[in-house]
């Protein structure tokens, strides 16, 4: 079942979307290829530290973090990975690597590579490695309002 927190938020907001059941994956791609979405649309959740606070980065599933972008565009003076053990805590409700990109929810800033915004949808893995949630972009935007940035590489 989908992150319940998510779920109550996504009704709330009267926001359309899909939840695709799919065998369990752990890696992004991964995800995609078993969900049958197409990876450039799959968005990954990465956490990180921005001068040692919990920022979410949503980029598509193949890309990888660019710190050197990030700590830029976030106008931070240190960018890095964040451990499990650092963030786990927040997301009692999910699967460990399978937070939904809604930092808002969890009081955290995210930011999106701008590679995923040319795609009319999204997907992200919806808090376990056995479902996705697909929606509109433009509607993860109105209810995220991420900071769009170019912050990943291949």
């Amino acid at each position: 079942m989908p992150e319940p927190r998510l779920q109550r938020y996504l009704h709330e907001q009267h926001t359309p979307y899909e939840t695709i059941h799919h065998t369990r994956a752990v890696t992004a791609q991964e995800t995609a290829a078993s969900a049958h979405i197409r990876g450039s649309m799959m968005a990954k959740t990465v956490m990180v530290k921005l001068d040692g606070r919990l920022a979410m980065v949503v980029v598509p599933a193949a890309r990888r973090v660019h710190f050197g972008r990030l700590r830029q565009a976030a106008g931070a003076a240190t960018a890095e990975l964040a451990t499990e053990a650092e963030f786990c805590d927040r997301f009692p409700d999910c699967e460990a690597g399978a937070m939904p990109p809604f930092g808002n929810l969890y009081g955290m800033e995210v930011y999106v590579d701008d590679a995923l915004v040319s795609h009319g949808d999204i997907a992200f893995n919806a808090g376990t490695h056995t479902e996705v949630m697909r929606m509109p972009f433009s509607e993860f935007e109105r209810l995220v309002a991420p900071k769009h940035i170019h912050l990943s590489h291949h």
